[in-house]
């Protein structure tokens, strides 16, 4: 498919594709996405190998957000039935993510439910970043605590934080559809005040939402532009009391194709399955490996996710490795440049100049909510797929719980 092979052309070169072929990848059938997967799989494995990042979530503060972001478990006005606490003590923090750390993960994401954080709550974090980092060597602290106030990322960067997380979840046009009480150019805002503390930025999206082919362009194409090092693909997990129980939507091979797109648009940044992977691509799990190189180990925010073992497993049977500690994830030209999907200077995922971008939906290392399912823009072939709220189980263990957590 001459699609493909120009596609792969590109993203060795880290050249961005025209709309036109970002689009197309979507809309291609069932029967060629097995095409899909091999063609992006090729630019995956030029940029990262057969690595598999593993991260790690300790949700800090559950439930009761003042904010309205539909797609989310915690939102204002929920009525899912998650587990609801306050802040953890920095050693309850600790202990959460030294079980991760153990199965594997490199990263733990310290995620905290929100509009954003007080000054105070800054402080709580930094100690709890100071205990994870003197008894875990080596680790990547990721922060995901909402929109930042001037003077706030910086300090997280002082106390030991590495990366900040936060999405844009959809794009700009269809924001307003999704959430009330902030803006996207809030999102766009706090993603900026990370990059320029010098934490590495990460930021990403929900599909699932409704959003049509070309809102999910939109997004990935901002988030080029923004230039984060990490970007988390949430999956929607229509949870039953939120204002986006009923949408169930996607496919395994639709989510498939939204991976390939990412991967295409942004060939050399850490693309993260996050939330909902395993509600959506179920068995077909593996073969997202293909396209991403990172993602969470055992369960998200509020939902749970497949027993750690298993996505170890999944990774082995699967023909790839679990990166470690002392490997660097991104390639040499971006941690030299210390660029992000597309360099701020001359490279990257590709340039300011031609794309577009960003935290509370539920999966990766920033979002609050939890990702996964449907969208209005699927090719004409997809039919409209049962919805398996078998598969949606809220999170009782680990964090914020007397239970062992699953790692």
């Amino acid at each position: 498919m001459d699609l493909l092979n120009t596609l792969v052309d590109k993203g060795l070169r880290r050249e961005l594709p025209t709309r036109d072929e970002a689009l197309a990848v979507l809309a291609t059938s069932d029967d060629d996405v097995l095409d899909v997967v091999t063609a992006a799989g090729k630019v995956r494995r030029h940029w990262f190998g057969r690595r598999v990042k593993l991260n790690y979530l300790v949700n800090l503060k559950s439930g009761l957000c003042p904010e309205d972001c539909s797609y989310c478990s915690q939102r204002l006005g929920s009525k899912a039935d998650i587990l609801k606490y306050t802040w953890l003590k920095p050693d309850e923090a600790s202990q959460a993510a030294a079980a991760g750390l153990a199965g594997g993960a490199k990263r733990v994401c310290l995620v905290a439910s929100g509009r954003g954080p007080t000054d105070r709550d800054v402080d709580r974090v930094a100690g709890t970043i100071k205990a994870i980092k003197e008894q875990n060597e080596g680790v990547e602290v990721c922060a995901c605590l909402g929109l930042l106030s001037d003077g706030q990322a910086e300090r997280l960067r002082e106390a030991g934080a590495d990366a900040y997380n936060h999405n844009l979840n959809t794009s700009e046009g269809t924001y307003g559809d999704i959430t009330t009480t902030h803006t996207y150019a809030d999102r766009v805002d706090t993603v900026q005040k990370a990059h320029a503390a010098g934490l590495s930025a990460c930021s990403g999206l929900i599909a699932g939402m409704g959003e049509s082919d070309e809102d999910l362009v939109d997004v990935v194409y901002s988030l080029r532009e923004l230039d984060p090092d990490s970007v988390p693909v949430n999956f929607l997990i229509p949870f039953e009391g939120t204002p986006l129980a009923k949408e169930w939507n996607l496919t395994p091979q639709r989510c498939l194709r939204i991976l390939a797109m990412v991967r295409f648009v942004c060939p050399d940044v850490e693309v993260r399955i996050a939330g909902g992977r395993e509600v959506h691509l179920r068995t077909m799990q593996p073969l997202a490996l293909h396209l991403a190189n990172s993602i969470f180990l055992g369960d998200y925010l509020t939902s749970e996710g497949q027993a750690g073992k298993a996505d170890l497993d999944m990774i082995a049977d699967a023909g790839f490795e679990v990166e470690n500690a002392g490997e660097v994830t991104l390639p040499e030209h971006r941690v030299s440049t210390g660029g992000g999907c597309g360099s701020h200077a001359e490279a990257g995922c590709g340039s300011h100049a031609e794309a577009g971008c960003g935290s509370h939906a539920e999966a990766g290392c920033g979002s609050h909510a939890e990702a996964g399912s449907g969208s209005v823009g699927s090719s004409a072939e997809e039919s409209v797929p049962e919805a398996r709220t078998d598969l949606v189980a809220v999170r009782r263990r680990g964090a914020g719980t007397d239970l062992a957590p699953n790692a």
